[in-house]
């Protein structure tokens, strides 16, 4: 069955074991998407959308916030654009991709996720494949659409160092074939690199490995909403154009600092980027979002927003050597790669047992937030991170602060 406006030249060839049609649920592929106005027309006297003609009625006035009054001048009462495409040209040529065609954009990375296990895996019957400690939303979408979970753990010993192809939360490629072997219903499989919480980068080699793996018929999903902070060589991206059964999710909450807009980005083989369109929702990136993140993909905003990333990037080393001297006053070396915008540091036993303790590092934890004002994550529930706790990257001052609070309480507790 075709691809809805997908053009016949621009079905995936490339694995030769990949058939995205296989991949696709059926009444997916039969889908005929619902034409919204703005997909006919959107310039000229738009009396087509039953929209409110006279505008809105926020009146411009002291009492509303100042960052408001900018987004008021926007067109508030005229539907949003459907495809957007200045913001997917900006983001193809930051990316280096052939086109907008590979560009899908959503609510945030968490609608993209969702949306791919919409539109592949069938409920009740089917399966995505996940490699904890991981990203929480891949289950609880899961969840919600009645799919099934797999799980292979990374590797969880830091015998053989941190990251790479065998280190600490590294791919095991072969427990992974194996359950793709074993389990032909699975659709999905879900890499986060670098990690959250793990702060580690997959190995390309071993993307690659699953990507190759004759037996898989279905998507490898490679989560990069940290990839600014890493080295941009390790990007799945550039696997793109020798992969269709490759999808590289993006968003523009960590590195751009646009948390709060919510602006998830997938980018793929233009074939699963049409299914995609096909089948959200008819304007779910507003106007004000929009706006805002055509302004953050300009050329200045992106020199400005690297410049921020170093700057975050020496802060990260900063941190990880306070964190280096509190050590005898019972905190582990971190682990992980130390790839994104925060490291994980295990809590230990105060008695110097050296064991990783989860009741005294959600006591800080919980201590840090409650009487301190410095709130931090707990991880101590993950695989291979007990007594972990997570510390974003902050300012300067925000992290001398959580340095010597921690310190403080490190000795108390």
């Amino acid at each position: 069955m075709p691809i809805l406006g997908l053009a016949p030249d621009l079905y995936p060839t490339k694995p030769a074991h990949f058939d995205i049609e296989r991949v696709i649920r059926p009444n997916i592929l039969a889908l005929h998407p619902y034409r919204c106005a703005r997909d006919d027309y959107s310039e000229g006297i738009l009396l087509d959308a039953n929209e409110n003609a006279l505008g809105h009625s926020i009146p411009s006035s002291s009492k509303l916030e100042p960052e408001v009054e900018p987004t008021l001048s926007l067109d508030l009462h005229r539907y949003p654009s459907p495809t957007h495409d200045p913001i997917k040209a900006r983001l193809s040529a930051l990316r280096g991709l052939p086109g907008t065609d590979h560009v899908f954009l959503g609510v945030g990375s968490d609608e993209v996720i969702d949306l791919l296990i919409r539109v592949c895996v069938a409920p009740g019957t089917e399966k995505i494949l996940i490699t904890p400690p991981t990203y929480g939303m891949y289950s609880v979408c899961a969840q919600v659409n009645d799919v099934g979970v797999v799980k292979v753990p990374l590797e969880l010993s830091g015998d053989g160092g941190e990251g790479g192809e065998k280190g600490r939360f590294s791919v095991r490629v072969d427990e992974v074939k194996n359950a793709l072997r074993a389990d032909p219903s699975i659709k999905l499989v879900f890499f986060c690199s670098p990690g959250n919480p793990t702060g580690t980068l997959i190995s390309l080699a071993s993307v690659r490995e699953i990507l190759e793996f004759e037996e898989f018929k279905g998507v490898v999903i490679v989560d990069e909403a940290y990839i600014d902070f890493a080295d941009d060589k390790e990007s799945a991206v550039s696997l793109m154009k020798d992969y269709a059964n490759l999808c590289v999710t993006q968003t523009l909450s960590k590195s751009f600092g646009l948390a709060a807009i919510r602006l998830g980005i997938a980018i793929a083989h233009p074939a699963l980027v049409q299914i995609l369109m096909n089948t959200k929702a008819p304007y779910n990136i507003s106007t004000p979002t929009a706006s805002l993140a055509l302004s953050a993909l300009s050329p200045e905003a992106v020199d400005l927003m690297k410049e921020k990333v170093s700057t975050l990037v020496k802060g990260r080393n900063e941190l990880l050597r306070g964190l280096k001297e509190l050590m005898p006053l019972g905190l582990g070396a971190v682990i992980g790669g130390n790839d994104a915008n925060f490291v994980m540091v295990p809590v230990l036993e105060k008695n110097g047992s050296g064991k990783p303790d989860n009741v005294r590092a959600n006591k800080i934890y919980r201590t840090l937030a409650e009487k301190e004002g410095v709130v931090v994550r707990y991880r101590g529930g993950e695989p291979s991170c007990a007594g972990c706790l997570r510390i974003t990257v902050g300012s300067d001052e925000e992290i001398k602060t959580v340095l010597r609070k921690f310190g403080e309480l490190l000795t108390a507790l």
